[in-house]
């Protein structure tokens, strides 16, 4: 209405409507209408008082007209149709395929496109609240894209991420070149971030990432359990955004937006530490001490000065980081963490055990009941394996080595003991079963009658499992050497089955 009224003002001087049409505030055709709407209603007299805006408004504003045909869209049949589709979040292509399929409707995607346009713009529109936090009760946490690096040692080009923890109310903040976004790098960031500030926020706000979230939910988001440990270590709260909906965190968003347009480019880093260095000479020279766009104060000065006073003090001593993670026992009773094996009581084969992992330790729980503990392998592939944990049939077999064979025989009787030295001795077979097999027949025979029954086979050069086997089965270790000769001399003396009788060949 203030357009109306500075035209009303310029008529009662006496300008004319080509005067008042030059400054360009409506055509000469809408002027006219308005000069005749002040005459009929005795606005142009000058000793008259001007009328009010709603009083203006009930004569000015132009009663909507009926669109004309050529105007009105085709897709009007189906508006309630197309409007609860929409706002069940059907999709533009989906909705036309849909009214040509099963309505007979014959025009194109652009005009259900265009419908669409006008069905979303007279919806509410979604006004954002903007969130604003007191000093040292909240920080918020991301994590972003990095370079390509080189290994430094091994050469390799491998992705890197950065983790950002920016506190919500002086914007100052911590950033960390990372090479992955597994749960032991995100709760060690946390602690060298704690570590920088001197100090823990009230809550930490963070987004749905698996190392810190195992399911997302609206209402009941489950915590990683070690997160959970840290933040109660820490004597902080988490504070996990909706599902989708990362405009709850919008200040650590800018901050990994501010990262990459402002400290990534035009930089070369030698590896993960030279970036480490730059970042943090960045953050305190340049991102500190800026004017910051919403505060309009230096995010550093703002720390220094209120919020790290205010912050939770670190504890005296450091929280334990651990990693948990589900496992399930492998049919060798091994359990599998990073690429390395651990070994756990036989009887668990199977089950699902919990495990947590330290920088040092890695111990297996069953419920609330430690069941195994290791010292953490550094390298992948390892095996770490407690005796105790195999069967009784499995610990026997790893004691029974050549050394305990030799020692057994030994014990037994020096012709053992020489018959064992010599299958060991042979250059084509690992005859390991066949002297673990000689020295089981002690439990059987006994030690003497098997010492016999090695010295018979020493003597007659077969120093075999088969035949020392033998000689016990028949009894011929406890006849003496002697009778088993003429035992033997009988055969081609008394008439063998292929040796004829000594007289016939005489006579």
């Amino acid at each position: 209405m203030y357009q109306y009224r500075q035209i009303l003002v310029r008529m009662r001087r006496g300008d004319s409507d080509r005067d008042i049409a030059r400054s360009k505030t409506m055509g000469r055709k809408k002027i006219a209408q308005v000069r005749e709407i002040a005459a009929r209603n005795g606005w142009l007299a000058r000793e008259a008082a001007l009328p009010d805006e709603h009083a203006m408004a009930a004569f000015l504003d132009r009663k909507e007209a009926p669109l004309p045909s050529s105007c009105v869209s085709t897709l009007e049949p189906w508006r309630e149709q197309i409007t609860k589709w929409r706002a069940t979040g059907v999709q533009c292509t989906t909705i036309h395929a849909t009214l040509v399929r099963n309505h007979g409707y014959g025009g194109s995607y652009s005009s259900v496109y265009r419908f669409l346009l006008h069905i979303d713009a007279s919806h509410t529109p979604d006004v954002p609240l903007r969130l604003e936090f007191k000093p040292a009760e909240a920080a918020q946490v991301d994590f972003g894209a990095g370079p390509m690096m080189t290994d430094a040692l091994t050469g390799e080009i491998h992705k890197t991420w950065f983790f950002v923890m920016t506190l919500a109310w002086s914007r100052h903040q911590y950033v960390e070149f990372v090479r992955d976004q597994t749960v032991a790098t995100w709760l060690g960031c946390h602690r060298r971030a704690f570590e920088a500030f001197g100090g823990v926020p009230a809550r930490v706000i963070i987004d749905n990432c698996k190392c810190a979230i195992t399911r997302a939910c609206y209402y009941e988001p489950e915590v990683q359990r070690a997160y959970g440990e840290c933040a109660e270590g820490y004597g902080f709260k988490i504070d996990a955004c909706p599902p989708r909906d990362p405009q709850k965190k919008g200040i650590v968003e800018s901050g990994v937006k501010f990262v990459k347009r402002s400290f990534l480019p035009l930089r070369d880093f030698r590896g993960l530490a030279d970036a480490n260095r730059q970042v943090h000479a960045w953050v305190m020279n340049e991102a500190g001490n800026r004017i910051h766009g919403t505060t309009r104060e230096m995010p550093l000065r703002r720390f220094a000065e209120v919020e790290r006073s205010l912050l939770i003090s670190l504890p005296d001593v450091p929280p334990e980081l651990a990693v948990w993670a589900k496992t399930k026992v492998h049919r060798d009773a091994h359990v599998q963490f990073e690429q390395s094996f651990y070994s756990v009581p036989y009887r668990l084969v199977g089950q699902e055990l919990w495990l947590k992992a330290t920088d040092t330790m890695v111990t297996l729980y069953r419920g609330q009941d430690s069941v195994a503990a290791h010292v953490r392998l550094t390298r992948a592939g390892g095996r770490r394996t407690v005796d105790d944990h195999l069967p009784s049939a499995a610990q026997a077999w790893q004691l029974q080595d050549t050394q305990w064979c030799l020692a057994t025989a030994e014990q037994i009787g020096p012709a053992c003991y020489a018959l064992v030295h010599a299958l060991f001795g042979d250059k084509v077979l690992i005859k390991m079963r066949s002297v673990q097999g000689v020295l089981r027949l002690k439990e059987k025979y006994g030690a003497v009658r098997l010492e016999a029954a090695c010295s018979r086979a020493n003597h007659y050069g077969t120093p075999h499992y088969t035949a020392v086997k033998t000689i016990l089965q028949k009894g011929l270790d406890q006849l003496t050497l002697l009778n088993a000769f003429d035992a033997l001399a009988s055969t081609y003396t008394e008439g063998g089955r292929f040796c004829r009788n000594t007289q016939t060949i005489l006579q």
